[in-house]
């Protein structure tokens, strides 16, 4: 498999230009059920494989579900953000240097448990919004992007399924010299 392939294994985030309830719903049960498929495929790969990059240069598998409780704690702020002010300006972090720190050396039961926390709150809230609702945006100044809350869920399904399948190619895969 190509580097390219290993670094997307579901290719790159496509938004529709026409997000139907049906997409929204799809987004939303994705959204619910991830905790529970990362910790399925972490039981699956073993604690062996968890300082195993899932290719050259990428992250260990405790390193990906670390980063999917960072991300989507954030995701989640983004949302109540939109939900609670007028177009506000979010707040970038710094993805890799969050990836350095201590913490993420630590086993990844407890992003499990705030995935799973983080989460709940979060569909929660996206089966509650009415249509005027998703419409709500924030801005992003480092692309310099407004995002509606129906583009962030889908981003956000997309992501969530796509470190998913990171972790899927170690399934049968030798450790990376």
């Amino acid at each position: 498999m190509e580097q390219e392939s290993f670094r997307y294994p579901i290719g790159n985030c496509q938004i529709p230009e026409l997000i139907t309830p049906e997409t929204l719903q799809n987004a939303i049960d994705d959204i619910r059920t991830l905790p529970q498929r990362v910790e399925d495929m972490l039981g699956s790969l073993g604690e062996s494989k968890w300082d195993m990059p899932y290719r050259q240069a990428g992250w260990t598998v405790r390193q990906v579900v670390h980063h999917l409780a960072d991300s989507h704690m954030n995701a989640l702020m983004r949302l109540k953000l939109a939900l609670t002010e007028k177009n506000p300006t979010i707040k970038p972090y710094l993805e890799a240097a969050w990836a350095a720190l201590p913490d993420y050396q630590m086993g990844p039961q407890a992003s499990l448990v705030l995935l799973q926390g983080i989460h709940s709150h979060w569909t929660t809230l996206l089966e509650s919004m009415n249509q005027n609702q998703w419409k709500r945006t924030f801005f992003h100044p480092e692309n310099r992007q407004t995002t509606s809350l129906m583009e962030h869920t889908l981003l956000y399904q997309w992501h969530g399924n796509h470190h998913l399948a990171h972790l899927k190619l170690l399934q049968n895969q030798k450790p990376i010299q």
